[in-house]
């Protein structure tokens, strides 16, 4: 009889994989809390929330049960003359979750089209109030999603490589980070100067794909307030950073200037559904606003707001806003907190880091840091030998869990760790 995976290599293409020697997909048939079990009945930890997206744990029976519900009333309606409630009920809540200058949620589908709707927005936005803008800053290292928009402001990489001579050009800057924060600001307010800035998009205070690099609130505060001097609208990547993973709900609650536009997604729904948000002050909606039918923001999705994936959301912030959640958060915070300082200074690691409820660790390798050193594969044999799913960064190891593991959970991931420390 022919195995799911060996059907799968005759029809699927997938993500991020090296075709040519790629080993046949591990066939995982059920997951279970913080487990995933594969088709010999083997469990695994899913140390990175099935690429950052599960919050409270796999087939999460709360979650589960509001699809049902909402699947047995309304499955999907266009969102462009129509409405419903799931949809309505989940900007209400996101809006009272965000900072007070958020005012409106524009639905779509994933990470990527959040930011690009974002992009859109702002480009669109200096059009309609008459002063048109065409460049956009970034910072160095960034990443934004696989659109084009989204792969034009972010770092030119492995990852968009063979798109690179068609992405429009960017201003980047480097991230604030250490001892490259004045230069970051120097760099900043020379670019600001010109008078074609549309907007200053970044992840806030961690790099994610980049190889989840870390910066200092304070940093990216001296940023905002540079962009907020000049007029310069700002774009807070918030993909992977939202929903409680650096500890509060937005990666941007641990500065004092606010965005003017927030890009939400992967947890935004538990992990259940495709959803992407991205919102927006008064103002910016307000330029849209127009007798002249140009001025309308022609952007959409055929499954916008799609009222199941609203149901999940909405269902997620229920968990989300338990105190029992929010003690999960700190515990596995806690957790992070004390194994950063286990680790920091082992003699196979060049750096140790964490924020909130995500810990990343920087291994020393000749290849030196990049997202392909073949490192990754043999740290990610390693653990899975162990009963534990990572996806490394190159030679960057990382966890980020779902809320719901559990201490002894945590502390498998911590004395894999070592185990694998002590082979390099």
């Amino acid at each position: 009889m022919t195995t799911i995976p060996e059907r799968d290599k005759q029809v699927t293409w997938h993500p991020f994989t090296h075709l040519k020697y790629a080993p046949s997909p591990i066939h995982i048939t059920r997951g279970d809390g913080v487990y995933l079990f594969d088709d010999a009945g083997n469990k695994y930890i899913d140390a990175f929330s099935s690429w950052w997206v599960n919050l409270h744990g796999h087939a999460n029976k709360y979650i589960a049960d509001a699809i049902h519900k909402q699947a047995l009333t309304l499955e999907q309606v266009a969102f462009s003359n129509f409405t419903h409630e799931p949809a309505v009920t989940l900007a209400e809540r996101l809006l009272k979750h965000l900072p007070g200058n958020q005012s409106k949620v524009f639905y779509s589908d994933n990470g990527s089209t959040a930011v690009e709707v974002a992009i859109k927005m702002t480009l669109q936005y200096h059009q309609n109030t008459g002063k048109p803008k065409s460049k956009i800053i970034a910072l160095d290292n960034g990443y934004h999603g696989d659109t084009f928009g989204g792969m034009s402001v972010a770092a030119r990489n492995v990852f968009n490589k063979a798109f690179e001579p068609l992405l429009f050009d960017v201003i980047h800057i480097p991230a604030p980070k250490g001892r490259a924060s004045a230069e970051s600001v120097e760099r900043l307010e020379t670019a600001l100067k010109g008078n074609d800035i549309c907007a200053f998009i970044f992840e806030p205070l961690v790099q994610g794909a980049g190889g989840m690099v870390m910066y200092e609130p304070e940093a990216l505060n001296n940023l905002l307030k540079l962009c907020k001097q000049h007029n310069c609208l700002t774009i807070a990547d918030e993909v992977m950073t939202g929903f409680y993973r650096t500890g509060k709900f937005l990666a941007c609650n641990h500065i004092t200037e606010q965005p003017d536009i927030i890009c939400l997604s992967k947890g935004i729904t538990g992990g259940f559904m495709p959803l992407g948000a991205t919102t927006c002050t008064q103002q910016i909606f307000d330029a849209f606003i127009s007798d002249d039918k140009t001025k309308t923001f022609y952007h959409g999705h055929s499954y916008t707001a799609n009222p199941l994936a609203c149901a999940a959301a909405n269902a997620s912030l229920d968990l989300l806003e338990k105190p029992e959640t929010q003690r999960q958060i700190a515990d596995i915070t806690a957790f992070f907190v004390k194994m950063k300082q286990r680790f920091e200074n082992h003699p196979a690691i060049t750096d140790c880091r964490n924020i909130g409820t995500i810990l990343a660790m920087e291994l020393k390798t000749k290849e030196g840091t990049s997202y392909l050193n073949p490192l990754s594969e043999r740290i990610a044999a390693f653990f899975f030998k162990e009963g534990i799913i990572v996806r490394p960064l190159g030679n960057v190891l990382y966890f980020l869990p779902p809320y719901c593991i559990n201490e002894s959970e945590l502390k498998k991931l911590e004395d894999c760790t070592f185990g694998f420390l002590e082979t390099l």
